[in-house]
């Protein structure tokens, strides 16, 4: 299957545009959407809702009182004077969601650019969550996957691009090239694969260098969220969207 990568959120409406019945997409939002995604599904919440904006979320609560609300803007917990009635239950740190929290639980979620990305993405054969905290098990999956083309889609930061996302399509690019199954459709592939070769030994700094980083590591309380996120195959677990877009676990072969 052909690969390729895409950078920025300005290229999000192409995806739109094309026919995706036999492509795969794959998102990253490293810091922090896709890997507090994936947590939450490694400690057992049934399903997961990627909502873009705040009253869809809430829409999404009136239907179902008991389903958790969960997300940030500017990188803090959704609070009642965003919504103009309520506290979001949960923020965007992997390390709120804990099995205590979410097991067995319903979650809506929005944040500012990754649950964007997987909306973006509507339309395709199989819309994945990935972090580096599912990054083998999400290639394995892939390679048995029959698709045409997969698109590793980098939810990135505002409008531009995030270094962390590029670093992680370029581990999930090489990962997928040891197991011998991919064509890189265009030089993208090379881009994102030789940025992480440059930094893979020192992925904690690499991750702390990022704009979001920086700004993580500023604020005390969420700062050790930049090294939880570069834990790479922590879980054995593929987040995949289901008809209904909702992000439920899938455990690969």
């Amino acid at each position: 299957m052909n690969l390729s990568v895409l950078f920025t959120p300005s290229e999000f409406a192409a995806l739109s545009e094309r026919r995706l019945e036999s492509t795969a997409c794959v998102v990253f939002d490293i810091l922090r959407a896709t890997s507090t995604l994936v947590t939450a599904l490694a400690h057992g919440a049934e399903s997961i809702l990627p909502v873009v904006d705040i009253p869809q979320a809430l829409e999404a609560r009136a239907l179902d009182s008991s389903l958790l609300l969960a997300g940030e803007r500017g990188g803090e917990r959704i609070k009642k004077a965003l919504t103009g009635s309520i506290d979001f239950d949960l923020g965007n740190s992997p390390r709120e969601f804990t099995e205590a929290r979410v097991k067995n639980r319903r979650i809506a979620m929005t944040t500012t650019n990754g649950t964007r990305a997987l909306k973006a993405c509507q339309g395709a054969a199989a819309v994945l969550a990935c972090s580096f905290l599912n990054l083998s098990a999400t290639a394995r999956y892939l390679q048995n996957l029959s698709v045409d083309h997969v698109i590793l889609v980098c939810a990135g930061t505002g409008e531009n691009g995030a270094s962390e996302d590029t670093l992680g399509a370029g581990a999930l690019c090489r990962r997928l090239e040891a197991l011998g199954k991919v064509v890189p459709a265009d030089d993208s592939v090379w881009m994102a694969a030789s940025l992480y070769d440059l930094v893979a030994p020192k992925l904690v700094q690499a991750l702390a260098r990022s704009q979001n980083g920086r700004r993580l590591t500023a604020l005390p309380d969420l700062a050790a969220d930049v090294e939880g996120c570069a834990a790479t195959d922590l879980y054995n677990l593929v987040a995949s969207t289901d008809p209904d877009g909702r992000l439920r676990t899938v455990v690969p072969l």
